[in-house]
């Protein structure tokens, strides 16, 4: 270790960059030989024009509950993370199973519920999540496809497999972080990137406004496409004005569309405009006042009549926060053999249910030891890091899993994989973890590289933003 790595200390961690004893891994050689040439000085140069390029760009997020501040630069390391290509070609191909599983799985439990039937999974899960709709039983969506946009989160455990963490198929976020580090990337290591053969990732606006047109009302050839948005003070806000305008549509609040005549309007200034297709980053309990919530004031009242009718398209589809359940995570690997007759190419991390009895009383004896989730919390939230909690914060959580057992699972502390990242001048491993962007139109797609996010406290495994995370350009290798 020399330069900059000189205090890299090796840890019992799957590393990215470094093998078992130091040797660099060939696919980061060439990375590696360029930062030892440079010092602090010069990457703090080059971390300032990163900086300066985001806060020009308005590259930010929204911490709630933040005493300092509403929004902060979303924070950027230098180091990128390379994926070779025959490991690309395994992600691919896990999670393309994947979100055709969990398709097929939305669709049975909002029509025949065979799985449900042929007790996969026990009926009390399905019809006890957060997020099932019933109110969409029966209906059948464009195209049959429910999660257009998925964001799965994958990790590496101590022997470099990956693993998925958890498959956010509402409405995930993060794809806009994702391209403006890959141009950050360009601007300030212009001939590092250009040595590597990085497979690009600046289609995906134009990929994900084919995906938005392809599933347009049946008759409709040139459907208006619109961004639905909570408002400016929504975390991901900057996301939302940036797809939009990255794909050249209108972003829109509840109170700019009406409903009238079976149709969803945009008020324009020369009038109202037809909508067809609506992009929501806005959950379905606050998408019709006169279905979900009644106080949704987010929303456009009368909307879900004319989903259902098929005049505006949504996507995703009302009703796929049930798969997005923690709970309901658990038998996705079950899911993969009911409905494809496959074992899963990526596994889920190891999982305990305390709503059986046998694993629930594992948790309580070994809560020290295990991370405790709570079904529908994210963002770091409504968590319990066993191994780091005080004695009192775990009475807490054995007491609220014994009043809710179907609310919680738990899972061993995986010591997410480390990769080099700049701190304070110099370099040290940070663990992180990886959030591919599946895009589900007439073809499945899937981005090359996604968003490597970073747990920048040292020691940390926590990884979102809100609780002190960043990111970093993932590289993936033509070859």
């Amino acid at each position: 270790m020399v330069g900059l790595f000189a205090q890299y200390e090796e840890g019992p961690f799957f590393d990215e960059m470094f093998a078992a004893g130091g040797g660099v891994r060939s696919h980061y050689q060439r990375l590696y030989n360029r930062f030892t040439e440079m010092s602090a000085e010069d990457v703090r140069r080059k971390h300032l024009v990163a900086e300066r390029a985001f806060l020009t760009q308005g590259v930010t997020f929204t911490v709630y509950n933040d005493q300092e501040g509403t929004e902060r630069i979303f924070p950027f390391d230098l180091i990128p993370r390379i994926i070779p290509a025959a490991e690309w070609e395994l992600i691919e191909r896990g999670l393309t199973q994947r979100i055709t599983a969990l398709n097929l799985f939305l669709r049975d439990i909002y029509h025949e519920q065979k799985i449900i039937a042929d007790k996969v999974i026990p009926a009390e899960i399905v019809r006890s999540a957060v997020h099932f709709r019933p109110e969409m039983v029966g209906f059948s969506v464009p195209k049959d496809v429910y999660i257009h946009i998925c964001g799965t989160d994958l990790v590496r455990d101590g022997e470099g497999r990956y693993l998925v963490l958890e498959d956010n198929g509402r409405c995930p976020s993060g794809a806009s972080y994702l391209l403006q580090n890959r141009q950050a990337m360009k601007r300030v290591f212009p001939n590092l990137f250009a040595r590597y053969l990085v497979r690009p990732v600046d289609t995906y606006s134009s990929d994900l406004l084919d995906l938005l047109r392809h599933v347009a009302p049946a008759g409709v050839n040139d459907p208006a496409v619109v961004l639905l948005t909570p408002g400016i003070y929504n975390s991901a806000y900057f996301e939302h004005s940036f797809l939009a305008r990255s794909m050249g549509i209108e972003i829109v609040v509840g109170a700019d569309l009406v409903v009238q005549d079976d149709r969803v309007w945009m008020k324009t200034t020369s009038g109202l405009k037809r909508v067809d297709v609506i992009y929501r980053r806005i959950d379905d309990d606050f998408l019709d006042p006169k279905v979900f919530r009644k106080e949704s004031v987010l929303g456009v009242p009368g909307i879900v009549d004319v989903y259902r009718k098929g005049h505006v398209s949504l996507a995703n589809a009302i009703g796929t926060g049930v798969a997005d359940d923690k709970v309901v995570y658990y038998f996705v690997p079950a899911m993969i053999r009911y409905y494809l007759g496959q074992d899963p190419i990526l596994p889920n991390v190891e999982t305990y249910l305390t709503y059986f009895d046998k694993d629930r009383a594992y948790v309580l004896e070994h809560l020290d030891q295990l991370v405790v989730k709570s079904a529908n919390e994210s963002g770091g939230y409504g968590m319990l890091m066993g191994p780091q909690a005080s004695a009192e914060e775990r009475e807490r959580f054995a007491k609220a899993l014994r009043q809710n057992p179907r609310n919680y699972v738990a899972q061993p502390v995986v010591s997410l994989s480390r990769a080099p990242s700049m701190c304070e001048g110099r370099i040290e491993g940070r663990h992180i973890d990886l959030r591919p962007y599946i895009l589900y139109g007439d073809k499945i797609s899937i981005v090359p590289g996604g968003l490597t996010r970073v747990a920048l406290r040292k020691g940390s495994l926590v990884v979102n933003s809100s609780q002190g995370g960043g990111s970093k350009d993932t590289w993936v290798l033509h070859e």
